[in-house]
């Protein structure tokens, strides 16, 4: 059976897609249509870095909210883009 691809929103490019929506709800699906399995594990690694810099204890509802915001953000909104291929980062000179 061929795996599903998708025009994966934060790689820009067709990639093998999810293999199921990771939430039961509309920001679910819309991962599952537009996020490859390769943002999907650089988006767990992001989340476990901002769980450890907020402490965030996400049995709690204020945590939850936060995880989505940053959740669409990755994917979606501001955060959303990679640097360019070619991207050089500035040094402490300039």
């Amino acid at each position: 059976m061929a795996q599903r691809m998708v025009k994966c929103v934060k790689l820009g490019k067709e990639l093998p897609g999810l293999s199921e929506p990771p939430f039961d709800n509309e920001l679910g699906q819309r991962i599952f249509e537009n996020v490859s399995e390769d943002a999907w594990r650089m988006w767990i690694e992001h989340l476990k870095m901002v769980m450890n810099e907020y402490r965030l204890n996400l049995a709690d509802r204020e945590a939850q909210r936060m995880v989505k915001q940053y959740l669409e953000d990755f994917f979606f909104g501001s955060g959303a883009a990679t640097p360019p291929v070619n991207f050089v980062p500035p040094t402490k000179n300039q």
